[in-house]
Order: structure tokens, then C-alpha cells, then sequence
């Protein structure tokens, strides 16, 4: 369901590319810089662990740090889609 306000989403959503530091861990002060880079060069929005982004090599509980530090970053400046699904191995 969609409000009367509800505009559709128009112009530029790139993908945010997950940032690690030289350890390979996630460096969430570099994702900040990063999205701030985006939004100041004009995006309209961003895609966070997108299929085309390395969200297939972090764990559930690193994308969910991901997501929750971009959200709160962004802080509603331009909309962030977020990927809500992923693949895994196997089933257990």
C-alpha cells in the first residue's frame, strides 16, 4: 500500500561498494565517507549490499552492521534500498 504522498523513485541509486580495511574487516568510518561521497556528488539515492556489491561475503550479523550504520548515516537524506536477500552454500 502507497501513500497519497508517495513519490516514486527517480534518478541516480548507485550501488555503495561495502569498504574493508587493510585486515579485511569492515571499516565503517570508510562507508560513511563513502555514502557521504555519494550523496554530495549528487545521487538521488543508494543501494547498500546489493547483488552486484560484496554483501555474498559477509556474514548475517556483518550486513546487518552494514545496514544499520548506513541507515543512521544517511539519517534520511536520500532514500537507501537496502537487499534483503542473499544466498547461502548450503541448507542446514
Amino acid at each position: 500500500m502507497t501513500s497519497a504522498s508517495a513519490k516514486p523513485y527517480r534518478g541516480v541509486f548507485p550501488v555503495a561498494p561495502t569498504i574493508f580495511d587493510d585486515r579485511g574487516e569492515l571499516d565503517l568510518d570508510g562507508q560513511r565517507r563513502c555514502i557521504d561521497f555519494m550523496i554530495d556528488a549528487g545521487s538521488h539515492g543508494i543501494c547498500i549490499l546489493a547483488n552486484f556489491s560484496e554483501q555474498f561475503v559477509l556474514a548475517d550479523a556483518e550486513r546487518e552492521e552494514v545496514m544499520d550504520a548506513a541507515l543512521k548515516h544517511v539519517a534520511g537524506r536520500v532514500p537507501v534500498i537496502v537487499t534483503t536477500t542473499h544466498f547461502i552454500a548450503a541448507l542446514r
